[in-house]
């Protein structure tokens, strides 16, 4: 996500889109299909949250997800989703009960490899109760049936809108932070990846648009069309889209070779030849200052619906109502190797995926024959010590403000601090190394400086304390 996006609105309350303390739309507070039955001895309920200090409630625990089915039917006149979720995962303890993140919907029916489940749902809640319990290290496979009109968090602070938003011809499909919940039911929390396959059926004259490879477009037995996609490598879910509609396309590859996918609507006809230009160029010279590219293919959406900002989607970055410029298009393609290859395990590591998309602003800015990137760091550092961002150390982003200003600026700029510290040949080093060792993975601060120690040679804790964590403006 863009920080100029990002900063049109002040403060992010997220905790208002978590769980709450009432029902969620459709629920009766205790769904089910039969009495509930004691768990044995030795088996325990799995957490509400993942374990994310400062979003308690996101995500659950006592799994970890591999894969989610997701077939869905969708409606635009209505705005009515029928939707039929298959989630395989392993327990990760013995379990009893475990919980879904899902946000409105009717549910109609749980189960649990095949054996029907008892559920109760609670704000964002849907709490699973399997016919017997399940051992830990066992995999199995919960089915969910739902439907409803997608409910997507609106008056958020910094972001207006996200999730599922229906449109007049379809659907906005951006996610980020914790909005997969209201399309799909979830393990909402970046720290579980997993794969996706999408089956979603739409009238004739609709088009969808999700992650990964297009496997398939057919005829559907009750009329419109039947879209299948894949998204063969780990995703965590807000990066997860189906956003729908009218839209123009251009496919093709790369310069270098990779697949490219531009989508517009028609509102933005005359944009579809730079966007897929501009789009190709630019992953293009990533992968020579990243490392090779993590995904099958890039590309990006601009669709009509006047989100006021851009969200990095997994191969399907998505651009909400306006023409994305070559700066924004940089920022989000980043992204694909910082915050979707590697995936943040906490919020308050936002920095490692915004921070990072910025400063590959200033260096496609000073690639392009614009102001270099020491000058951009020398642009902030020249802020009076009274500005906000000084105040608001970026390594320990705040939930009821994730995405400041200074996650993004103090970010990129920490990065050129450490640039000019270790030099160049080694910094560049470092970027290719990161994004090598964990691919499709998941990481934190503290892996960071320590690679960055390891590869300079120098202790740096000096360095990144000042820019990361104290609340003043370091020396430059």
């Amino acid at each position: 996500m863009t920080q100029r996006a990002a900063a049109l609105l002040a403060t992010l309350s997220l905790l208002a889109c978590g769980a709450t303390d009432r029902p969620s739309e459709g629920a009766t507070g205790a769904d089910s299909g039969s009495p509930r039955t004691a768990a044995p001895a030795g088996a325990t309920r799995g957490a509400p949250g993942i374990g994310d200090p400062d979003f308690p409630l996101d995500g659950n625990g006592g799994y970890d997800v591999a894969h989610y089915a997701l077939k869905i039917g969708y409606v635009p006149e209505s705005k009515h989703l029928d939707g039929e979720a298959t989630i395989r995962a392993t327990a990760t303890q013995s379990l009893s009960r475990f919980n879904l993140d899902l946000r409105g919907f009717e549910v109609s029916g749980v189960s649990v490899d095949g054996a029907a489940a008892t559920f109760s749902r609670e704000g964002d809640e849907l709490s699973v109760t399997p016919a017997r319990p399940l051992a830990r290290g066992a995999a199995f496979a919960v089915k969910v049936t739902y439907s409803g009109v997608p409910q997507p968090v609106r008056g958020s602070s910094n972001l207006g809108s996200y999730g599922f938003i229906p449109t007049g011809d379809g659907a906005f499909v951006a996610c980020e932070p914790n909005g997969a919940r209201t399309w799909f039911p979830a393990n909402d929390h970046p720290a579980d990846k997993a794969t996706f396959d999408f089956e979603i059926t739409v009238p004739a004259g609709v088009t969808v648009l999700a992650n990964g490879e297009l496997v398939s477009r057919e005829p559907a037995a009750g009329g419109g069309t039947t879209f299948s996609w894949r998204e063969s490598h780990p995703m965590v879910t807000y990066l997860a889209t189906a956003t729908m509609g009218e839209f123009q396309l251009r496919e093709g590859r790369t310069p270098g070779g990779i697949r490219n996918l531009a989508a517009v609507d028609p509102r933005f006809a005359g944009e579809l030849g730079d966007l897929y230009t501009r789009s190709g160029q630019i992953t293009d010279h990533w992968v020579t200052v990243f490392g090779p590219y993590p995904f099958s293919s890039t590309g990006g959406v601009v669709d009509d619906f006047s989100a006021g900002y851009a969200l990095e989607n997994q191969t399907k970055p998505m651009y909400g109502g306006f023409r994305p410029d070559q700066s924004i298009i940089a920022h989000e393609l980043a992204h694909q190797w910082f915050g979707n290859s590697l995936s943040i395990e906490r919020w308050e590591d936002l920095w490692l995926n915004e921070g990072f998309a910025t400063y590959a602003e200033w260096l496609w800015t000073e690639h392009t024959g614009g102001d270099t990137a020491d000058e951009r760091f020398r642009a902030g550092h020249d802020r009076p010590a009274g500005d906000p961002i000084w105040s608001y150390p970026p390594g320990d982003a705040r939930p009821d403000d994730l995405f400041n200003e200074s996650v993004y600026l103090r970010g990129a700029m920490t990065l050129h601090a450490l640039r000019e510290k270790i030099g160049d040949d080694t910094f560049f080093r470092l970027l290719k190394t990161w994004t090598a060792e964990h691919e499709h993975g998941s990481v934190t601060t503290e892996e960071f400086t320590a690679l960055a120690e390891r590869l300079s040679g120098k202790q740096l804790d000096s360095l990144f304390d000042a820019w990361l964590f104290q609340p003043r403006r370091p020396a430059a």
